[in-house]
C-alpha cells in the first residue's frame, strides 16, 4: 500500500509518503526542495555518481513511522543537505524547516 499525504511543519507544507513493502516500509517526507528519507536510502550514491544532480536529501534510520521520522535524528546527509545547514545529529524536523517555502 502506497499513502500519500499533507504535512504540515510549523505552517510549511511538506508531503509524506510511505510505502508499505514486505518486512519493511519506505518513509519520506518532502517538498519541492530536498527530503528525509528512511534508512533505505544510499546517500553514498547520491553523493559519488549523482553528484551532478546536487540533490539536498538525508537518511535517518530505525524509523518505522511518518512520526517517527519527523523526530528522528539525521544519520547521513548529502553533500548539498550539508551547504543547507543540515548536519548528522539534527532533527528531521529542524533539517527540513531548513528547506522550508
Amino acid at each position: 500500500m502506497i499513502s500519500v499525504k499533507p504535512l504540515m511543519i510549523e505552517d510549511h507544507s511538506f508531503v509524506a509518503t510511505s510505502v508499505q513493502l514486505p518486512k519493511t516500509n519506505l518513509l519520506i517526507i518532502s517538498n519541492e526542495i530536498g527530503y528525509v528519507m528512511c534508512g533505505a536510502l544510499d546517500v553514498d550514491l547520491l553523493n559519488e555518481k549523482l553528484s551532478d544532480r546536487k540533490i539536498i536529501a538525508a537518511r535517518a534510520t530505525g524509523v518505522k513511522t511518518i512520526e517517527q521520522l519527523l523526530e528522528a535524528p539525521l544519520d547521513k546527509v548529502t553533500i548539498e543537505a550539508k551547504n543547507k545547514g543540515w548536519y548528522k545529529g539534527i532533527t528531521t524536523k529542524d533539517a527540513l524547516l531548513k528547506i522550508a517555502e
